[in-house]
């Protein structure tokens, strides 16, 4: 693997399990079998790398999701499957986690690929719904911006639950009582 990308995976695990503070230059190179020359060499510093890493983990999710969002079926089904998909529940949400980041948080340009990100999944889901809708699939009086924004909110509430209790069986709860009610609302 080349130098760049030992030093962007690295640098997203480690904001992924340490947090922007807790992610040190020494820790970037130690991961990445990389030296210092080489980090200085590709980027200006710790902040560049970062922004280089937080909008690399937004566009895997982004990937990722669309893989389920964007399949056939109904829109019921497609959401389902995006919210079953394998996930490294208890390490909680790659972008996710970067909210609860002060230093994140407070530069802009870090920010910026977090919102983007979250962004952009409250509206795919919402486009999810609305086609739900204009299939008959869900009522017409349905919301597709609340109910996408509702999705969202159960996704991450639930990781954040599951962490809390050092267990899945909170993440899965809050997933599948969502889909019933999704399915409750199509039925």
């Amino acid at each position: 693997m080349e130098t760049v990308e030992r030093l962007i995976r690295s640098t997203q695990e480690l904001l992924w399990e340490r947090g922007y503070v807790g992610t040190s230059p020494k820790a970037i190179q130690r991961a990445a079998d990389a030296g210092q020359g080489s980090m200085y060499h590709h980027f200006s510093g710790k902040a560049q790398l970062a922004q280089a890493a937080i909008e690399r983990s937004g566009s895997e999710l982004r990937a990722a999701a669309e893989e389920q969002l964007s399949g056939a079926g109904p829109a019921t089904e497609r959401i389902a499957g995006y919210l079953r998909r394998d996930r490294e529940v208890l390490k909680g949400c790659r972008m996710g986690r970067l909210t609860a980041d002060p230093d994140v948080l407070a530069d802009p340009v870090l920010r910026a690929p977090v919102a983007e990100t979250l962004g952009w999944l409250r509206t795919r889901l919402a486009e999810v719904i609305a086609d739900g809708k204009e299939s008959g699939e869900y009522p017409a009086g349905l919301d597709p911006d609340r109910t996408a924004a509702t999705v969202a909110a159960v996704l991450q509430g639930g990781y954040v639950l599951a962490r809390a209790a050092g267990s899945d069986e909170p993440f899965e709860l809050a997933v599948e009582g969502l889909i019933e009610l999704l399915e409750g609302v199509a039925a």
